[in-house]
């Protein structure tokens, strides 16, 4: 993995934290959305098959496909 498909990890994990806590802050207290969003974000990045699918290989390399056309 380059250092260029880390960085749009760190990124789209941001987007991750970023979305659901906004997203979660209108039914939960802040604190707690913050620590939602944190966990997504941090179960996307450490693991980069957020879902929890038996299929993680496939999922892992969509995503590297995806960063190989469009990242340089």
């Amino acid at each position: 993995m380059s250092l260029v498909h880390q960085v749009a990890d760190v990124v789209v994990g941001g987007l991750i934290a970023g979305v659901s806590t906004f997203a979660f802050s209108a039914v939960m207290q802040a604190y707690l959305a913050i620590s939602v969003g944190a966990f997504l974000a941090a179960t996307f990045y450490f693991s980069r098959n957020p879902w929890g699918s038996p299929d993680g290989d496939r999922y892992n390399e969509m995503i590297d496909d995806v960063y190989d056309r469009y990242l340089p």
